[in-house]
């Protein structure tokens, strides 16, 4: 079965075709990093008119590398929630006007349950059950896969998403935009040691995230050095952060599997990218007898291809939408 990914949630706008949930036939992503680079963060409406700029082009260039045309596919999928309501509504408007020409099925996906997925694609041996930590700029869930459609949230962030702090982190150390990156690119020069930011647990069993005090410790710590006129090295905060946050997604995901015997633990979204938090839960799951799988890069930012294989287990689920599917920026797993 091909099926055509269609993602526009924030600032990629990506067309993929995959074929029976596994294969990546294409993938092309337009990134519009340069674009908001000078604005130190994305900007909803100049993403939204990118969106509408390159869609058609990204799609016809992704059916022809995967060379196929219109007829081959067999379905359409679509990413409509979580996201930015008008970067969404692009993808959207355009998987709507391509099902009803073409006369073929659309099928609505769940952004984070795409993230999930991209595991599927790496590692062809992947099956549910498992525990999941996705992790990007806009969100920190750990999931639990019961089967390829159905998911238990154990455990969310209560404020900041951890690509958030690193972004902000960043910017306040004046390393740019996107932030995640630079600073898993500069920790690598410091000493994780050097400063003890928080590790934020929350009260009773809650799995629950909060990183929205380790950001404003970071803040008053530098705050703090440049009244007193103190030099500090950048290096040393961009690890002691990372290390900070890195320390908390780890104990508490490993502490899902543990409650749910689970040996297997997948990591997703932008933050999974990050090479000490994939050391990290590699060696402390490790402890635990508990494997640790994560995607390639490319399939942890925003892409298609974790859409279109997303799209193809909905499909086999009978999910399937009409054209009055609509985006909902604040969609719920």
């Amino acid at each position: 079965m091909l099926i055509l990914g269609i993602e526009s949630s924030c600032d990629e706008t990506a067309a993929a075709v995959t074929r029976d949930g596994r294969e990546v036939l294409s993938n092309v992503i337009n990134t519009q990093i340069a674009i908001h680079k000078k604005f130190g963060g994305v900007v909803p409406e100049v993403a939204s008119r990118r969106h509408i700029e390159v869609i058609d082009g990204v799609i016809d260039e992704a059916l022809g590398e995967a060379n196929v045309t219109f007829d081959d596919i067999d379905a359409i999928a679509v990413t409509y929630g979580p996201g930015l309501v008008g970067a969404l509504l692009v993808g959207v408007s355009t998987a709507k006007a391509l099902a009803y020409a073409l006369n073929k099925p659309l099928i609505p996906v769940h952004h984070i349950k795409g993230h999930i997925t991209a595991n599927y694609v790496a590692h062809k041996d992947l099956e549910p059950p498992f525990v999941c930590l996705v992790a990007s700029g806009g969100h920190s869930h750990i999931v639990y896969a019961e089967d390829y459609t159905h998911y238990e949230i154990m455990g969310r962030t209560r404020d900041d998403a951890a690509g958030e702090a690193f972004d902000k982190i960043a910017r306040v150390l004046g390393l740019g935009y996107p932030g995640g990156p630079l600073i898993d690119k500069l920790a690598r020069e410091g000493d994780p040691k050097a400063v003890a930011f928080p590790r934020v647990r929350m009260d009773g069993a809650s799995l629950d995230f909060s990183f929205s005090g380790v950001k404003t410790a970071v803040l008053n710590y530098l705050h703090r050095l440049d009244q007193n006129g103190e030099t500090y090295n950048k290096a040393d905060i961009a690890a002691s952060f990372q290390d900070a946050v890195t320390d908390v997604l780890c104990e508490h995901t490993i502490e899902a599997a543990m409650i749910k015997n689970s040996k297997t633990i997948a990591i997703a979204g932008g933050v999974a990218a990050n090479s000490a938090l994939r050391k990290k839960m590699t060696e402390e799951a490790g402890k635990k007898g508990i494997r640790v799988l994560y995607p390639e890069p490319v399939l942890c930012t925003d892409n298609a291809v974790m859409i279109a294989c997303a799209g193809y287990y909905e499909y086999l689920n009978g999910t399937r939408a009409d054209l009055t599917l609509n985006a909902v920026p604040s969609l719920r797993l």
